[in-house]
């Protein structure tokens, strides 16, 4: 006898699977135009991406489905069912949150202030696009005001919540205090140490001739390595390295200088984690909130494993230097390569630094957040503000280049506030993930030697990766490590690799 879902539940479930079609055609659709698309094609394809948007959302936010979720919570479902049900009511109640002719009015705001952002960053220009950003940051401060009062949180929690559930700033800023103060004095030690190490062992250059189909041959091999799934995705080129497409057919793009290659293949690496997170989610899920992935910064800390617990480890270099020659030709030895994989070196640019350093452009970016949604710092005293913490952490000056400052990431031009935390709260969770498993597995370096990744996917997989979106990113980190997320294993991950 087939099991019967009860009512309500099934037609969650059948409007679920009728939003996941279009998230896919979404999904593909996009990748399509930052990979393949003519230039020409992009006013229709926009047209046909916010028709295509606009009809997920009114489906996805109709008010009949608020009394569905109200039938399945008296349902007699499983736990697995109960779940389901209690995220997808989190995802609806945060997607009604706020009034469509308002969500409208955000959107064309943005898209101007992103397009004048595009324009004006290279001209150094801030007194032209200070107003642009000032509109968005005006309509941030209305949506976390309007969030909070439906979700009973504090402003900026409201905001943190659309990106890492569960997470609060409250929890957070004594983390990244703690992390900044360690680091002011740390990436002086770190710069130092590079500095004897180079007097003893000067920098061998890289021969600097990569032809593209070489390192192309070579991203596919370390994915394959590493455990990706060719048969579900793809690499390819793009503007911008990113991971897209969708859990059964995963695009990962990178971009190539033939001049080096390990901006590149550290760019393969760091997509693979995020593909590796969506190709291992629950497929009994797949349609439903519950069966995705848990918020951005444990998408980041996937994303960040294999990059940098991975991917800069020394054992993995022992595996992967053989790799590297057969594809490339070259014959160095691990000394040679470890001072290029762990440069460290001060910059005014996030995308660009390093991982001792990166911390601290971020917490830059929280501190000030907060500020700006407050009140306490006002759009026009960006400028001066951004150059003071610059200087303070990193001895850096921004004053004359707004460009290599606030103008340097797209997030704000976008409406895009409580979304930097994730990059770092990503790699603190990455270094914590990984020192659980090196204590449950002492020897778990000799499997990175041998190029054998299955152990430590597995755990992955049991901790991380089957788990969807079952719990907020606290309960997740808890059950996979046994503690609250803390900055320790994180400063021992850089004292140990750079100290």
């Amino acid at each position: 006898m087939s099991f019967q879902k009860p009512d309500s539940f099934q037609k969650l479930d059948d409007l679920n699977r009728r939003l996941e079609a279009f998230s896919h055609a979404l999904s593909i659709l996009g990748v399509d135009e930052a990979v393949s698309m003519a230039v020409g094609g992009g006013e229709a394809r926009a047209e046909s991406m916010a028709a295509l948007a606009g009809m997920q959302h009114r489906q996805a936010s109709a008010p009949e489905i608020a009394d569905w979720i109200d039938a399945a919570e008296r349902e007699d479902l499983d736990d697995e069912q109960q779940a389901a049900v209690r995220e997808f009511k989190r995802q609806y109640i945060n997607l009604t949150c706020l009034p469509a002719e308002f969500v409208e009015k955000q959107m064309r705001t943005r898209m101007r202030s992103e397009q004048l952002w595009r324009d004006l960053r290279a001209k150094n220009d801030w007194a032209s696009f200070e107003p642009a950003l000032d509109g968005v940051i005006q309509l941030v401060r209305e949506e976390a005001a309007m969030r909070a009062d439906v979700l009973k949180l504090d402003t900026y929690d409201a905001l943190l919540e659309q990106y890492d559930p569960g997470t609060r700033a409250a929890t957070i800023a004594p983390v990244f205090d703690d992390l900044k103060t360690f680091l002011v004095d740390f990436v002086p030690r770190a710069l130092s140490v590079q500095e004897e190490k180079r007097a003893k062992h000067p920098l061998k250059a890289l021969s600097g001739s990569y032809p593209i189909e070489r390192q192309r041959e070579l991203g596919l091999a370390m994915m394959q390595a590493v455990g990706f799934d060719l048969t579900h995705g793809s690499l390819s080129v793009s503007h911008h390295p990113f991971c897209g497409g969708v859990p059964t057919d995963v695009r990962i793009t990178t971009r190539y200088k033939t001049t080096e290659f390990l901006s590149s293949l550290m760019g393969v690496l760091h997509e693979t984690g995020h593909a590796l997170y969506e190709q291992n989610l629950p497929k009994a899920w797949a349609h439903w909130p519950l069966g995705k992935a848990r918020g951005m910064a444990v998408h980041e800390s996937q994303s960040l494993f294999v990059e940098k617990q991975l991917g800069r480890n020394p054992a993995f270099w022992a595996w992967a230097l053989p790799v590297v020659e057969k594809h490339l030709g070259e014959d160095w030895a691990i000394d040679d390569i470890l001072p290029h994989v762990h440069h460290v070196e001060r910059g005014l640019i996030r995308v660009d630094a390093d991982e001792v350093t990166y911390p601290l452009h971020i917490i830059l970016r929280f501190e000030m957040e907060q500020d700006l949604l407050a009140g306490r710092l006002q759009t026009r005293d960006i400028p001066e503000a951004w150059d003071a913490r610059m200087q303070d952490t990193l001895g850096l000056s921004t004053i004359d280049s707004p460009g290599d400052g606030p103008m340097q990431d797209v997030h704000w031009p976008a409406g895009m506030l409580g979304y930097f935390p994730s990059y770092s709260l990503g790699a603190m969770m990455a270094a914590q993930q990984w020192a659980t498993i090196a204590k449950d597995m002492p020897d778990i370096e000799d499997d990175l030697a041998a190029g054998r990744f299955e152990r430590v996917n597995d755990w992955r997989r049991d901790n991380i990766w089957s788990q969807g979106s079952r719990w907020s990113t606290p309960e997740l980190m808890q059950r996979a490590t046994g503690s609250a997320l803390d900055a320790t294993h994180f400063k021992r991950h850089l004292e140990q690799r750079y100290g």
